[in-house]
């Protein structure tokens, strides 16, 4: 049943988007990150900020850009990976909580997003 949720995710986010920008497109949860790693090193080498629009995800490479969508009320934001995790069972990508708040995310914690990968170069939307 999520193999064809999510196939469906990707056709309908290629017909959205005329199939020009988009890479690839998964299902995924996401989860927002604590303010108190504020100052500390990512996986990029730097510093933590719950300000910026960043993610964490285990195998996009680092400076990808992804365009999260939420499922429930359809806000989405573009965000850049620039560390690894999270490494809890269940969850697939973390998120700033600048990302969170523009997700509508803040009060659950969590959401259903869907990830788009983005090629170089492509324009926030």
């Amino acid at each position: 049943m999520r193999s064809l949720f999510s196939t469906l995710a990707l056709v309908s986010v290629l017909v959205l988007t005329g199939g020009m920008q988009v890479v690839d497109a998964e299902l995924a949860t996401a989860v927002y990150y604590s303010r108190h790693l504020d100052g500390h090193r990512t996986a990029s080498g730097e510093r933590f900020n719950s300000n910026a629009l960043t993610a964490a995800h285990k195998t996009y490479p680092l400076g990808t850009r992804l365009r999260l969508t939420n499922v429930r009320n359809k806000r989405r934001v573009v965000v850049r990976v620039n560390d690894r995790g999270p490494y809890t069972p269940g969850r697939d990508i973390s998120v700033t909580r600048r990302a969170a708040r523009q997700l509508g995310m803040l009060r659950a914690g969590h959401a259903q997003v869907n990830v788009t990968r983005l090629r170089r170069g492509t324009r926030r939307v």
